[in-house]
């Protein structure tokens, strides 16, 4: 069965586990590159089709994001933390659409 996870600071994964999903509070970015290479292990028995990864902690993690870019599970998303956003996820939806479209339509 297919789950979704949500890893970032405690104030930014809370309201996700409202919705019922898996939240994984770190605190640093080692914390979250662990638990990160622990979701994506290819023999799990609770595959995760969607990841939803602080902003903040994406960039220490960028060659393990980049391994799911052309794979359709699991998407990983960025998303802002309680600070606002870097931007980081912007930039990846566009180029995402970008290889999909073959032009910046954003």
């Amino acid at each position: 069965m297919y789950k979704i996870a949500v890893i970032g600071g405690p104030d930014t994964v809370i309201g996700f586990k409202a919705l019922g999903l898996d939240t994984f509070p770190v605190w640093e970015a080692s914390e979250a590159h662990r638990l990160f290479r622990e979701l994506t292990k290819p023999d799990r028995p609770d595959e995760y089709a969607i990841i939803y990864l602080e902003e903040r902690l994406a960039e220490p993690l960028k060659a393990d994001i980049d391994r799911f870019k052309d794979s359709p599970s699991p998407a990983v998303i960025l998303i802002p933390g309680k600070d606002g956003s870097l931007g980081l996820g912007q930039s990846a939806l566009q180029a995402a659409v970008e290889r999909a479209v073959g032009a910046n339509i954003l």
